[in-house]
């Protein structure tokens, strides 16, 4: 009996033991178990973060190429929609542009120390007046070529006078991106060149166009360009011109006396944001380009001076845009810069003079302007805009480059204006801009009222 309780005794630590370590067992089991099952899940919610963000970034880059694909389509043909929705009947449009200016001194005594003004480079008249009302018919020639005609009413001493502003043929189905355009256009050079008045952001144009182009620079000549099948937009061309028009202006023979080089890239920042960036160069052979008479220091010029010689233009221009989801109607933002440098070297004669007047003269001159524009509402722009220019000419005659108005005694040429639009629809806007003019030497205030409205169809204009 007592061998049978000794046994006993003995064996309830060995189960008590051997229970023990079962559950102890088990629960590594458990644990390890419910380790695995973290692991998984933890790697199912990776995976599934990583589809996520997969299929965000393949409908971002579908975007972004959707868009990219569009800039491409704007910037070869600005009337790309047009002529697609018009097929081979013509589609014709007017622009209708008046102003209101005030300024606190006579516009007709505007002028920019050290720069010879020509072209469209004078200020809108004082009081009520029309401006730049455009008559334009565009569409398909046949299934290669593509035609536009535009004609502009300005007015000019009290007086409405017809031009012709555009008249040119451009290929669509050359293929492989190359384009060629004939006749009389606008040049690619710069940014804000190949947009119409209508399109501008403000009511009159920086005074880097107006002091070194005379507005846009348009002439009769030929243009060809290629755009790059590249990730980014990318649009290289070449432009040769009769030299008629200012600031050539002034060519005597037949020969093509200005040639252009430029080079656009462009491309997206996500859905949100795009940008373009252009380098151009502008060079040109000159004969006897003429500039009105400039009041400057109270001393006035009666003659108007010409110049001959060469003249060559550089321009760097960048331009982003923001709008939220890439949607642009209801809210956007734009800032844009363009930076110009220019060297001039021949002979300066001021005609009507007598005896003779005539100096060397070596110019260079810069200048660059910032602005950026706010929609803030579907229908609502503000937008302010700074310009500021620099020469430094020189000659061997100081007194007729002086009285030629090449020599600037002003320290800061600059200007500040800030305006706020609102359009009803695409097709008509109205504007009230102020400027503090200090590029003629003295400050000018200057106040404008605008409307503008268009009729007709119009083709999409660029980026």
């Amino acid at each position: 009996m007592r061998a049978l309780y000794l046994v006993l005794l003995l064996s309830i630590p060995v189960g008590t033991i051997y229970a023990k370590s079962s559950d102890s067992d088990l629960e590594q089991i458990r644990n390890e178990i419910q380790d695995l099952k973290e692991q998984y899940e933890s790697r199912i919610k990776d995976l599934e973060s990583r589809l996520l963000k997969a299929e965000e970034n393949a409908k971002k880059v579908a975007l972004t190429t959707q868009r990219l694909e569009n800039n491409v389509r704007q910037n070869k043909q600005q009337t790309q929609t047009s002529k697609a929705e018009n097929s081979f009947n013509p589609a014709f449009s007017f622009i209708l542009d008046g102003t209101y200016a005030s300024y606190d001194r006579n516009p007709e005594d505007s002028q920019i120390p050290g720069f010879q003004l020509g072209g469209e480079s004078a200020l809108n008249p004082e009081g009520f007046s029309v401006g730049h009302t455009e008559l334009v018919m565009s569409a398909n020639i046949d299934d290669l070529f593509y035609g536009k005609l535009t004609y502009v009413l300005v007015p000019e001493e009290g007086e409405t006078v017809v031009e012709l502003e555009e008249a040119f043929f451009e290929t669509i189905g050359l293929g492989n991106g190359w384009s060629i355009k004939g006749g009389r256009f606008f040049s690619d050079i710069g940014y804000l060149n190949t947009k119409h008045g209508h399109s501008w952001d403000f009511v009159d144009m920086p005074l880097v166009y107006r002091s070194m182009i005379g507005g846009n620079y348009f002439d009769d000549g030929l243009q060809v360009s290629w755009i790059a099948p590249f990730d980014i937009y990318s649009h290289f061309g070449l432009e040769v011109f009769k030299g008629d028009s200012f600031p050539a202006g002034g060519t005597s023979d037949d020969e093509f006396a200005v040639w252009t080089a430029f080079m656009k890239f462009g491309g997206d920042w996500g859905v949100d944001h795009s940008w373009q960036a252009g380098l151009s160069w502008w060079d040109a052979d000159i004969e006897n380009r003429q500039g009105g008479a400039h009041q400057h220091g109270g001393d006035t010029a009666t003659e108007v001076a010409s110049f001959t010689g060469n003249s060559e233009l550089g321009i760097f221009d960048f331009v982003y845009k923001w709008a939220p989801n890439g949607n642009s109607k209801q809210q956007n933002f734009k800032f844009q810069f363009e930076y110009f440098w220019r060297e001039e070297t021949g002979l300066i004669n001021m005609l009507g003079s007598s005896p003779m007047e005539i100096s060397t003269y070596s110019g260079k001159q810069s200048g660059y302007y910032l602005q950026s524009v706010y929609q803030f509402k579907p229908q609502w722009h503000i937008g302010l805009r700074y310009d500021f220019l620099d020469t430094s000419n020189n000659g061997f005659d100081t007194a007729i480059l002086n009285e030629a108005g090449l020599l600037n005694s002003v320290s800061d040429l600059e200007r500040w204006s800030i305006m706020l639009d609102w359009s009803n629809s695409e097709f008509s806007r109205f504007r009230i801009q102020y400027s503090k003019d200090d590029a003629s030497g003295f400050t000018d205030n200057q106040l404008f009222l605008q409307y503008i409205m268009s009729i007709g169809s119009h083709g999409a204009h660029a980026f």
